[in-house]
């Protein structure tokens, strides 16, 4: 129990961490800076952690075939993720920083691999 509740205290610190750099960027009336995408992504990773720890301390085929699945999804999230990005930004749709894009597809990744692992493990 004391390692859920240190995931769920963890969350909540990214995640307010992530609103005040929103609210600042918002107050300042520019972008926020690329670093805010990993923080919340970080936030997303520790509730689910916090969700699958308890199951996640048995190294029992149940747990090793989630991960390997849940790798396996993020593989392809990660190819359609790229193939959007490279679209956006060659047509002129979005006009990113490399820096941004890399936070962004960073981020998406984490929150991708740890929601299917949440996913999975409630349907299997």
């Amino acid at each position: 129990m004391y390692n859920r509740l240190a995931f769920i205290v963890m969350g909540v610190l990214f995640l307010l961490m992530g609103i005040l750099y929103a609210v600042v960027a918002i107050m300042a009336n520019s972008a926020p800076v690329p670093q805010i995408y990993i923080i919340f992504a970080m936030a997303v990773m520790s509730f689910c952690l916090s969700y699958l720890f308890p199951q996640s301390n048995q190294k029992d085929e149940r747990m090793k075939f989630i991960r390997q699945k849940g790798m396996f999804i993020s593989f392809f999230a990660f190819l359609i993720y790229s193939q959007v990005f490279t679209g956006l930004i060659q047509f002129d749709v979005v006009h990113l920083s490399a820096m941004a894009a890399i936070n962004m597809l960073t981020a998406l990744m984490i929150s991708t691999v740890f929601i299917s692992w949440v996913v999975l493990a409630r349907i299997y």
